[in-house]
């Protein structure tokens, strides 16, 4: 078997077997990296000698290596946010989710690369240059989380956690077909987060399978001392549940979705996904979210205002750099949440957007009194190539569009790989579930992927 191919599932029954050792798994993975990376720019910070806890061997992701998004704090590793501004910046302390993968025995191996401060859909705004997408080294990988979704694509790590506030998971999980899962706001702990977005950032895991997704799941979710948001119920044991039968589910397929300007392939491989749906048993239900033509412009009201926040805080007293050195998209987006917070414009601008998030949410809690889960697309095109949207701020803002939403009502999505395009770039399909029902859009995800049957992967 090609252990860098490997699932963490198989991984984890080769290292029960004693066929391979977690140091091989780990030295395999290293080898790969010094090879792939400089090609990519997907990892940032590779660390030079990751160690594995033989103390651990009972630990459910015991010996498995994984990356980590560049926004969550690691004690001692450098932690960037893809910004200059700290580039030199180590922090005393870890993430909780960090934390959390540690305690499991997993062994992180690198900090990926993403848009400075999680601003961006393509990775072009990370102060450290772009991550090349794997599967064709003109376009890009996606973004925010785009260094992450490039990482498992190219198997320089089994698994990797990146972030969504508007779809920065799914969105660069169906540009390099693996699978993205952005949670239940509250459902992960968002301590040790850099924050960009405080209401709408969710952490969550990219993997190379579904059933990866939930083994991840089942570790990094739960209530935290540290994070109020977090849910105080025991989470679900979300891997023990992807078996389940769905037959009789109801898929619903919202027509605000399918609007004009959705790619005619991308649009192929989601009739494609309902089809397999049907063939499993599912009933498919038209409905309708009327309120989704306003989620862009909500979104980016309350997004900025509290990045404008947010960043704020951020000064050459604490972190050696000045705030000049924000680049061009963070000013941006500070100026745009400090004017639609300002006195005069707070009525107007803000307070109006977190009125349209309620309706929003409405639309969703109406859907899913008729429907198990809601089908769309990730995003209306497939990868673009670099370089062809960097001058168009609207443009790529535009490229969130049907990821968004999921973000404003704070309730779980999944990007599963749907198929590939004729110039071979790859597809996602969206699965979007009810608030702290991961269990059930885990399981329906799972059931779609063996459904599906094998992808090209990357060699």
């Amino acid at each position: 078997m090609d252990i860098l191919k490997a699932s963490i599932s198989k991984l984890r029954q080769l290292i029960k077997d004693n066929k391979i050792s977690s140091e091989e798994i780990v030295a395999q993975i290293s080898e790969r990296i010094n090879k792939e990376n400089p090609k990519l720019n997907a990892l940032l910070t590779v660390v030079e000698k990751p160690e594995v806890n033989e103390n651990m061997k009972d630990k459910p992701l015991y010996g498995i290596a994984f990356t980590l998004k560049d926004t969550y704090v690691t004690k001692g590793i450098r932690t960037t946010a893809g910004s200059r501004l700290l580039e030199n910046y180590i922090p005393q302390y870890d993430a909780t989710v960090y934390k959390k993968l540690k305690e499991a025995g997993a062994v992180l191996i690198g900090k990926t690369n993403c848009d400075a401060w999680g601003h961006g859909s393509s990775t072009e705004n990370s102060d450290f240059g772009v991550t090349k997408n794997p599967w064709n080294q003109d376009y890009v990988a996606g973004g925010s989380s785009g260094g992450s979704a490039a990482a498992v694509a190219s198997h320089l790590s089994p698994f990797s956690i990146g972030e969504d506030t508007g779809g920065s998971i799914r969105q660069p999980a169906s540009f390099c077909s693996v699978v993205g899962l952005k949670v239940s706001y509250g459902l992960v702990s968002r301590y040790g987060s850099i924050a960009y977005a405080s209401s709408l950032d969710t952490v969550g895991p990219i993997t190379k399978t579904v059933e990866d997704c939930a083994l991840v799941l089942d570790v990094i979710a739960g209530n935290d001392n540290q994070d109020a948001t977090t849910n105080p119920a025991k989470p679900s044991h979300y891997s023990k549940s992807i078996n389940n039968d769905i037959k009789g589910f109801k898929i619903g397929i919202p027509k605000e979705y399918f609007v004009e300007g959705i790619d005619k392939e991308v649009a192929e491989q989601v009739e494609n996904s309902i089809k397999l749906f049907k063939k499993m048993g599912c009933e498919i239900v038209d409905i309708t979210m009327p309120m989704t033509r306003y989620a862009l412009s909500t979104y980016y009201l309350i997004a900025t205002s509290e990045t404008s926040s947010n960043l704020g805080r951020y000064d050459g007293i604490r972190y050696g750099n000045s705030r000049k050195d924000f680049g061009a998209e963070a000013k941006r987006r500070i100026m745009l949440g400090t004017f639609t917070l300002s006195a005069g414009y707070y009525d107007a601008y803000y307070k109006k957007a977190t009125k349209v998030r309620t309706l929003i949410k409405n639309d969703f809690d109406q859907a899913f009194k008729k429907v198990d889960i809601i089908l769309a697309p990730v995003s209306p095109t497939p990868a673009f190539k670099i370089g062809e949207k960097v001058n168009n701020p609207l443009q790529m803002y535009l490229s969130d569009i049907l990821t968004i939403p999921v973000n404003l009502a704070g309730i779980p999505a999944l990007s599963v790989p749907a198929g590939f395009t004729k110039y071979k770039l790859p597809v996602g399909v969206q699965l979007i579930g009810n608030r702290f029902e991961e269990e059930k859009l885990l399981n329906i995800g799972h059931k779609f992927e063996q459904e599906r049957g094998e992808l090209p992967s990357i060699d």
